[in-house]
């Protein structure tokens, strides 16, 4: 079951896309989205807490198409796993780590803990 999106308020001069409240985010729904190795592979990589880009290339997913990326970027979104700002043409994709560990404590470092290093 997929919550229906919630755009959260974003500061001045900054648009985010649509995206579940903190309090929607269902954890049924983040496990299905973290089911998938591309969206765990997505997971490790903004683990570190920084934005990025959704060029495949800056994520080591060179081998998919943008298409395909962009797919699991959104269901990550939907599912409260992750947050999108768009600059421009641009958009800058980042873990929702806070809200995440405030919904279900302990979840991230578990599952990071337990992926494997070449996921």
């Amino acid at each position: 079951m997929t919550p229906a999106p919630v755009t959260a308020a974003p500061t001045a001069g900054e648009e985010r896309l649509p995206q579940p409240a903190t309090a929607d985010i269902d954890l049924v729904t983040v496990l299905h989205a973290l089911g998938d190795p591309v969206r765990m592979r997505l997971l490790l990589s903004y683990a570190d807490g920084a934005e990025h880009s959704c060029a495949p290339r800056d994520l080591g997913l060179e081998h998919l198409h943008k298409s395909t990326v962009s797919h699991h970027m959104r269901v990550l979104r939907e599912a409260g796993v992750t947050t999108t700002r768009v600059a421009g043409r641009n958009r800058f994709v980042s873990l929702r780590r806070a809200d995440l560990d405030a919904r279900f404590p302990g979840l991230l470092d578990a599952l990071l803990a337990s992926a494997p290093a070449t996921a």
